[in-house]
């Protein structure tokens, strides 16, 4: 039974503390679209895509009327290109066109999936789809790009890590024009997840369904208000348990959406990610969650512990409110789509070796981070090889998304708009790491791999 009070609660949470379903992905299996002929593959990829997704944007819009909940992205994911490029050879980018066609077609925001999985080395395909990156983000507005490079069970692809170095600062060139955004849809993994629906990271798994809906929630604010009205004087355990409680009223709600998203679209309801993710909008921010739990500024010395703990309670309130919880679940920490973590940058307390450690703690990595454009390939290179080695031994999902600013020095401002925001030119450690990284091979499996 409801409440007046729960009601009430509720919307406050959507009216003043930018409570959200921040995402309905619709996962798509492209598998049927295998062709040896490429113009043939592409005509089915899009003809597929626009069909089962046909309704997915109305959907979510009368979602929103109907419950009152801002569902803010309708976005779709399908499954990793390179699968289906090994199969019909030619240009890959033709199929980032297609997708982006379809993208438009269908009127989602985002489309993922022009992707590699290549953690244990190169297929058929894999190569020629990430040598062909740079180009299809730089000819399509909606398609993102991950590749996976690693994992705790195959070790980490240290070929891939070097060609990616180069793919990220070219995708950034080939953008230089438009805020180096080629490099803001494109993701390196360690541990990529198949079911997670945000972006730029989201693919359609290869043992997913032929079709599913995914949710990821998002609620800084609402974790935030929630802590500034318990006051100052609870200890951390009680701060925990008003995490874990107001997640549990998150999870909820990205439940009742997903549950009725995938009842009127006649397609499985795969998970809900309960992710914090935060935006631009003032109030909207994990490091203001890490300020209310008792820092000065985001990056201060005990900043990871105050993100383990709220990592933790985020995954143990969602887990009590529903069966689904998957994707990445827990806390984001991109820089530039958080006011908190941009005021901290521009003040020079968050540092790139700080996030590092912060992102043994949280949900995902080094994220929508700006560096210079002068940055060489190798020392991105070496930035991927750090941040996967953190997701191998520690057994989770582990990613870095650089924007090198092209033509800007440290303290420049890149400024993407909308839900991806802007970002200081962060400093980075140029030490050069060329040796190590183009000795190529595989650093093995850790030992935490043989659980069997």
């Amino acid at each position: 039974m409801l409440n007046m009070k729960d009601i009430m609660e509720t919307i406050t949470m959507i009216q003043e503390e930018h409570l959200d379903v921040r995402t309905i992905t619709m996962g798509i299996s492209l598998l049927d679209c295998f062709d040896n002929d490429i113009k043939v593959s592409c005509q089915k990829v899009y003809d597929k895509i626009c069909r089962e997704a046909e309704h997915l944007v109305k959907t979510g819009c009368d979602i929103e009327q109907l419950y009152g909940i801002p569902i803010i992205n309708k976005r779709i994911s399908v499954t990793p290109i390179a699968m289906l490029a090994g199969a019909s050879g030619g240009d890959p980018v033709e199929y980032a066109k297609a997708l982006d066609r379809a993208a438009h077609e269908v009127g989602v925001n985002f489309l993922g999936g022009y992707s590699a999985l290549v953690q244990k080395g190169f297929a058929p395909g894999d190569r020629a789809l990430i040598e062909s990156i740079p180009e299809a983000l730089a000819v399509t507005e909606r398609v993102c790009s991950s590749v996976n490079v690693g994992s705790t069970r195959a070790g980490i692809n240290m070929d891939a890590v070097a060609l990616m170095g180069r793919i990220i600062r070219e995708a950034a060139e080939k953008t230089a024009d438009r805020q180096c955004i080629g490099a803001a849809k494109l993701v390196v993994f360690c541990n990529a997840v198949e079911d997670n629906p945000f972006m730029a990271g989201a693919f359609h798994g290869p043992g997913e369904p032929g079709t599913v809906i995914n949710v990821g929630v998002s609620g800084p604010g609402v974790v935030r208000s929630a802590l500034a009205k318990a006051g100052p004087d609870c200890d951390l355990t009680e701060v925990a348990d008003i995490i874990k409680k107001t997640a549990f009223k998150v999870t909820r709600m990205g439940q009742l959406v997903g549950a009725e998203a995938s009842k009127r679209l006649g397609v499985p309801f795969g998970i809900v990610d309960l992710s914090l993710a935060p935006t631009p909008a003032v109030g909207d921010s994990v490091a203001h969650i890490l300020e209310a739990i008792g820092l000065s500024t985001c990056g201060s010395c005990g900043t990871t512990a105050a993100l383990a703990m709220l990592n933790d309670a985020v995954k143990k309130g969602g887990v009590m409110a529903s069966s689904n919880v998957g994707g990445l679940s827990g806390a984001f920490i991109p820089v530039s789509e958080d006011a908190g973590m941009i005021a901290a940058a521009e003040q020079g307390i968050l540092t790139l070796e700080k996030l590092e450690a912060m992102t043994a703690v949280c949900s995902v990595g080094l994220d929508m981070i700006v560096i210079p454009g002068e940055t060489p390939a190798e020392v991105i290179s070496g930035i991927i090889a750090d941040e996967a080695a953190i997701g191998m031994v520690n057994s989770k999902t582990t990613a870095v998304r650089l924007i090198p600013a092209i033509g800007r020095q440290e303290g420049d401002i890149l400024d993407f708009g909308g839900l991806l925001g802007y970002g200081p030119v962060m400093k980075v450690n140029t030490a050069s790491p060329a040796v190590m990284i183009n000795r190529g091979g595989r650093i093995p499996a850790p030992l935490q791999s043989l659980k069997n």
